[in-house]
């Protein structure tokens, strides 16, 4: 079966690559029956919380990503939080020990460190070997460690050999031999090193294939070497080229939100940003670009994962958006808005409660000028801000005919039997029927006089949301100025 995985580290929020990763694996173990194993990587002690985790398991789920193991959901491959595992990698430490693959090394760390400057002054590569390090291990040494009860750290021993790698998305891969010295698998502390621990977890899970950054593909070569020495099937490996700004540099705050939570905060919905977030790298083979979750699982394999980086462009992220915005169901749209309805203070909760019919209409009559929920109350204000006052000064008899108009549609407006779009698009039309003024300069003119606006919702609309009294308010203010 594949089994794939998420491993994030809980040291921060969840970054748009990292979800992206997230989102790559979760697509491929759905389109063909696997599993996705959600991994906690929490061995920087000093970084890792539990808020964090907590966080980056909410920003998955909201986007839609959901896995069949981790440290929620458990499953017969746990624990799931790497500080949780310490007693699997001893012992598969001490299974390289025995065999002679690995050798501990009674060194402080500003000695290792001091020996890395030496080569480096010297001209050489830092890397290590068994030769140059025994002079640590002395019988004087090791007592000293053991008195103190102190741990030596342990390195893994580089073959000296050529490794390729047949990856799904780069092609093959060539590390050449002596491209890196012996490494260390175990701090003294008892803490095992990134490389280790992350293979001694994909064995133990069980993990098929490896779908990643290509940031990690340096990474790979240590790994390669742990699993031979382990004596396991090595996983297909697929290194996802990394996402760029627009500046052709890799993404980093200086774009911009580059955080799942500032789009969540910000009112994208989660299909479309997780639609967008399939798009960075991938492509539907129909080339399309609004697609359903389920359509992207159907359509989703490596084989169209582009090989060149992705450009995070926020032009499209916000236009998907926004088509997503006009066309989910309003009562969704209604619920994910009032949020932000509450927060800018156009209305309180209570308010929102005993107003929702007028609440959902007035959502609806903007949704199709906004790109995110949270300009939804900006265009709202007109429903509940006076405009700037608009002098109407008819000089002309175009102009002359548009004021007796909108005259004579404020004096029916007033005395309407009923309030609804019906009767307001009869009487506009009664009114245009019989004292034919310039259609254009009306609807103009009476869009102006109610919002201070050459555009924005259907006129109807907005006088129907308005209501009856404070159109009329509007229309006597600007046409007594006239």
């Amino acid at each position: 079966m594949i089994r794939v995985r998420f491993a994030p580290s809980p040291t921060g929020f969840l970054h748009v690559g990292g979800a992206r990763t997230a989102l790559f694996n979760y697509l491929y173990a759905k389109h063909y029956g696997g599993k996705l194993v959600l991994r906690v990587e929490d061995t920087d002690i000093s970084r890792s919380t539990k808020e964090f985790e907590e966080q980056l398991m909410e920003a998955l789920l909201w986007l839609g990503i959901t896995w069949d193991e981790g440290p929620d959901v458990g499953g017969s491959s746990g624990p799931y939080r790497q500080s949780e595992r310490g007693e699997i990698y001893r012992d598969m430490v001490i299974d390289l020990l025995k065999r002679d693959l690995a050798y501990k090394v009674y060194a402080y760390p500003e000695e290792i460190e001091g020996l890395h400057d030496k080569l480096l002054s010297e001209g050489k590569a830092p890397h290590y070997d068994h030769s140059m390090l025994e002079s640590f291990n002395s019988a004087d040494r090791v007592s000293e460690f053991e008195s103190k009860q102190l741990n030596p750290v342990v390195f893994f021993k580089m073959p000296r050999k050529e490794y390729r790698l047949s990856d799904k998305i780069k092609g093959e891969v060539v590390f050449k031999e002596g491209a890196i010295g012996d490494f260390v698998i175990m701090r003294s502390n008892g803490q095992p090193i990134y490389n280790f621990a992350v293979v001694a977890d994909d064995i133990s899970m069980e993990i098929s294939h490896v779908i990643r950054g290509d940031d990690h593909l340096s990474n790979t070569l240590r790994q390669l070497a742990l699993y031979e020495a382990f004596g396991v099937a090595i996983p297909s490996f697929a290194h996802v080229s990394m996402i760029l700004g627009p500046d052709g540099k890799k993404l980093s705050k200086r774009h911009g939100d580059t955080s799942v939570e500032q789009f969540r905060e910000k009112g994208f919905l989660p299909e479309a940003f997780f639609n967008f977030l399939a798009l960075l790298g991938w492509s539907h083979p129909d080339g399309k670009e609004i697609l359903r979750h389920e359509e992207i699982v159907e359509s989703f394999t490596i084989e169209r994962v582009n090989t060149s980086a992705a450009i995070f462009d926020d032009a499209k992220v916000r236009w998907m958006n926004g088509v997503y915005i006009r066309e989910t169901d309003l009562d969704r749209i209604t619920d994910l808005t009032i949020p932000f309805i509450v927060e800018s203070k156009l209305m309180t909760s209570e308010e929102v409660v005993a107003n929702r019919k007028w609440l959902r209409r007035a959502i609806d009559s903007v949704r199709k000028g906004v790109e995110t929920l949270s300009e939804v109350p900006e265009k709202m204000k007109l429903y509940f801000d006076d405009p700037e006052l608009t002098q109407f000064s008819p000089s002309s008899d175009s102009e002359r005919e548009v004021y007796r108009a909108l005259e004579a549609f404020k004096d029916r407006v007033e005395y309407l039997d009923s309030w609804n779009n019906d009767e307001i698009i009869g009487t506009i039309r009664a009114i245009i029927k019989d004292m034919k003024p310039d259609r254009k300069g009306f609807y103009m003119t009476l869009r102006n006089i109610l919002t201070s606006a050459e555009e924005g919702p259907e006129l109807v609309d907005v006088i129907f949301l308005l209501g009856r009294n404070k159109t009329l308010n509007r229309l006597q203010r600007a046409l007594r100025m006239a």
